[in-house]
């Protein structure tokens, strides 16, 4: 069967959810399941849980934990890579320092300044990690959750000789489901089309039996006033396609709202609410481990994860289509051909095969071009240790360059690198 490995397996909420489904498919029950985590203490608690969930279902399903990465993927078939480089005290000197300086930020880790410095972060631990994987599992799949997802695969299969690596995200799938729901249309009745970078991808086909969709949208957006309060409508209101981040991620990858008090108040942006969702993330996991040591278990329940429905689709031969991050190559023709893009991709027993959507709208792919600029110097910034480089991300970055003058950047830029230190690129450093 299967060998199965989670890198950044402390992660045990997210961990519980790719196990749930793994262990609920009968075809993947007996696989052996592998866990890595630097944290000795949440890979003790990740592997309780996974033996606990095991023996719960009365399943032969092997679990291994390790310490040593390069132990735990040694003839792996498939790599889950959730990994936080830093953990919670790196998240908040993305959110403090920028604040000092004036600068806003909502998630902070997929662009923007938290962007840049949570890829400088996690770029040298995927390069060992892409290593690894060349020399120890070649043929594994390495299915990246880790944010920025436009940067994270880009670096793997620029920086090291392993190249089967693809980046999963929910929002397309989520946002497909949302518009589905709006139009009161059967999802599953639905054609879509959607591609671009992650997090700033744009349902460019929406249809129902041939009949264009979009029209109907606009009704229901023109009855709600609600619905017109958020960022991601506003956009669509504009770039005239609608985009699949949720308003407040997408809100700051952009020069408009950020900036301005009004903007904030009226589209209802949640300034910082990462650190919030993250301090519970903490709560959480100390909850999982105290109901492990009582012996109570945790929650098994479905949880429809990409990754899991990947392993299966490869596995059994179940064709799905999943949307992924990978080199673009020409599959978006009007984006540059190293940029990591998202586009649908068909999962089955020859595993996960692109497919080419052409040329995006113009006005959508120049949007994307401002995007991955920031995500191309991020990457060359970790990759050739040019600490310039950081300095330009951070200077193209839309939001940072319409609230910032060009020296708070630099020096913004300065206290960000002297804070986070050696979890940094030396050469960066």
């Amino acid at each position: 069967m299967a060998r199965i490995v989670f890198i950044g397996a402390g992660s045990v909420e997210f961990t519980k959810n790719v196990l749930s489904d793994i262990l609920t498919f009968p075809e993947l029950g007996e696989s052996t399941l592998v866990l890595h985590d630097i944290d000795a203490r949440r890979l003790a608690t990740a592997e309780a849980m996974a033996n606990w969930m095991v023996a719960e279902l009365g399943l032969g399903a092997k679990v291994e934990a390790h310490l040593d990465r390069r132990a735990a993927v040694d003839g792996a078939d498939y790599v889950i890579n959730e990994i936080a480089v830093g953990g919670h005290a790196a998240t908040r000197i993305d959110f403090e320092i920028p604040r000092s300086y004036g600068l806003r930020q909502t998630i902070a880790d997929t662009l923007g300044v938290g962007g840049v410095f949570r890829a400088l972060r996690t770029i040298p631990v995927m390069v060992a990690l892409g290593t690894d994987l060349a020399e120890l599992a070649p043929n594994a799949l390495l299915l990246n959750y880790t944010n920025p997802m436009a940067m994270i695969p880009r670096a793997v299969y620029e920086g090291t000789a392993f190249r089967n690596v693809v980046g999963l995200c929910h929002s397309v799938r989520d946002t497909q489901a949302r518009l589905a729901s709006l139009v009161e249309v059967p999802e599953e009745e639905v054609s879509f089309v959607t591609a671009g970078a992650n997090h700033q991808a744009f349902v460019l086909t929406f249809e129902h039996k041939g009949r264009d969709l979009y029209p109907v949208l606009d009704e229901v957006i023109a009855r709600d006033p609600e619905l017109r309060r958020t960022v991601r409508v506003e956009m669509y209101r504009r770039f005239g396609y609608f985009p699949t981040e949720s308003s407040e991620h997408g809100s700051e990858y952009l020069p408009w709202f950020l900036r301005h008090d009004d903007q904030v108040e009226y589209f209802r942006i949640p300034v910082e609410i990462y650190l919030q969702w993250s301090a519970e993330n903490l709560g959480t996991y100390e909850e999982t481990r105290r109901r492990l040591a009582a012996g109570e278990g945790v929650e098994i329940a479905p949880a429809g994860e990409l990754a899991s429905d990947v392993i299966h689709s490869i596995e059994t031969g179940t064709p799905r289509v999943v949307h992924g991050n990978v080199r673009n190559g020409g599959l978006i023709s009007n984006l540059p051909d190293d940029a990591c893009v998202e586009v649908p991709c068909l999962v089955d027993r020859a595993g996960m095969r692109p497919t080419r959507v052409g040329a995006l709208p113009p006005q959508l792919a120049a949007l994307n071009r401002t995007f991955l600029n920031v995500g191309e110097l991020t990457v060359r910034a970790a990759l050739e240790g040019r600490r310039d480089h950081v300095y330009h991300a951070v200077m193209l970055d839309p939001n940072a360059s319409a609230t910032l003058t060009l020296q708070q950047i630099h020096d913004l830029v300065d206290d960000m690198i002297a804070a986070h230190g050696d979890l940094l690129p030396e050469g960066v450093r």
